[in-house]
């Protein structure tokens, strides 16, 4: 991570905890009383081949003593009601403010993926992660809906862990190099604002 980008994401991460703090406390509050602990969810994923970091976010679904894989068809019935409003709003990621703050997130890259994909394919990340990861970035505004869409219909964790392994990681990864190739500071205010209209245009 460049000196530049860095220092773009202290500033508007201290500037949005200033702002945001009184509502992210607000949610918790809400969260507490609506859904009991945990309120946050906490999970590894990897900022390096060889790197992982815990994520922090705010829980959308019900508990269970093992969870593996990405979320698709097959865990959509432990999604919460308060849980599918957070995560239209995106505000399940307010928590991850956090790990910018600490330096395992920029505002602006890959989504950080988790352990098994990168061991999966260490060549292909391998390229991918010399970004580092960010709460938004041009293939979660590009292929989020797409991605939803092709998990949504799996209904058992094989048939989402295919799909995600065989269809969405290439396309994901064409679209963070792309990203990488083109990364500036006036790229990452694009892109940040096209996904803060987007959360505006949403219906839901």
């Amino acid at each position: 991570m460049t000196w530049r980008k860095r220092l773009f994401d202290l500033f508007f991460v201290t500037l949005l905890i200033v702002i945001l703090g009184p509502i992210l406390l607000g949610l918790l509050i809400w969260l507490l009383v609506k859904e009991g602990r945990p309120v946050f969810y906490v999970a590894e994923r990897m900022k390096g081949v060889d790197q992982p970091f815990m994520l922090w976010k705010l829980r959308t679904m019900s508990v269970v003593d093992e969870d593996s894989g990405v979320s698709g068809g097959d865990k959509t019935a432990r999604i919460t009601s308060t849980g599918a409003w957070l995560r239209a709003k995106r505000l399940d990621e307010f928590p991850q403010l956090w790990n910018i703050l600490k330096g395992d997130l920029s505002f602006v890259g890959p989504r950080p993926p988790l352990r098994q994909y990168v061991e999966q394919d260490p060549e292909l990340y391998g390229e991918v992660l010399k970004s580092r990861p960010g709460v938004t970035g041009l293939a979660s505004i590009v292929y989020h809906r797409h991605e939803a869409a092709l998990l949504d219909r799996c209904a058992t964790p094989e048939e989402t862990d295919a799909v995600y392994t065989r269809i969405c990681v290439p396309a994901k990864a064409r679209l963070d190099l792309i990203y990488q190739r083109h990364q500036n500071t006036c790229y990452d205010f694009d892109l940040v604002f096209q996904t803060i209209g987007n959360l505006f245009r949403r219906k839901t």
